[in-house]
């Protein structure tokens, strides 16, 4: 049996969707949640207001889009099978993250509105869970299973703290010796 073919998207609708959320994206980051606002985007992304309603009914429809786009689009360092310098390299690109505004813009923003409401811990997970991807995948491959959670909360929550609550920068130092502590406390995969 055929498949069905995929929905021709009209070019028009995809080059508004585009601008419209590169521009949420960009205002979100560079401003956090309270500046995003249909008036702002729509004048950043040059359309009018009445456009930007039609396709995104609320200030939560266009952050949505602009996370999950923010989301989609993440990349990190590729894992070259050395546990300690992969989990180190993904924890320095999470650090950076951090570090750069990008991260903690986003997660302020959701933290704060998440509760009561399921769209935006939906959105918090995401965030978390695209933040620490490449972080879970070196500790999955290389540490026992029972280890990976509590490892990435040692590592995040270590981090976390220290960029953006003490806003001191997480130096190589800091970040050999936070990967040396949490896989001192490590089983192998396979092991025991």
């Amino acid at each position: 049996m055929p498949s069905e073919p995929a929905e021709v998207l009209d070019p028009r609708v995809a080059r508004t969707r585009r601008d419209v959320v590169g521009a949420t994206s960009t205002l979100l980051l560079e401003e956090g949640w309270d500046a995003v606002t249909h008036a702002e985007v729509a004048r950043r992304a040059g359309y009018s207001k009445a456009t930007v309603y039609a396709h995104w009914p609320t200030r939560l429809d266009l952050i949505r889009a602009s996370i999950e786009q923010i989301c989609d689009v993440a990349d990190h360092p590729a894992a070259t099978g050395d546990l300690r310098a992969d989990l180190r390299a993904a924890l320095a690109d999470f650090a950076d993250d951090l570090t750069r505004g990008h991260l903690d813009r986003l997660l302020g923003g959701v933290v704060e509105r998440a509760h009561g409401n399921e769209v935006v811990r939906g959105l918090r997970t995401r965030l978390y869970d695209t933040g620490t991807s490449g972080m879970r995948a070196v500790l999955t491959a290389h540490v026992a299973r029972r280890d990976v959670e509590p490892t990435l909360a040692l590592l995040t929550g270590a981090v976390l703290v220290l960029v953006t609550f003490e806003g001191r920068p997480a130096t190589t130092a800091v970040l050999d010796d936070l990967v040396d502590r949490a896989l001192a406390a490590t089983t192998p995969r396979g092991a025991g």
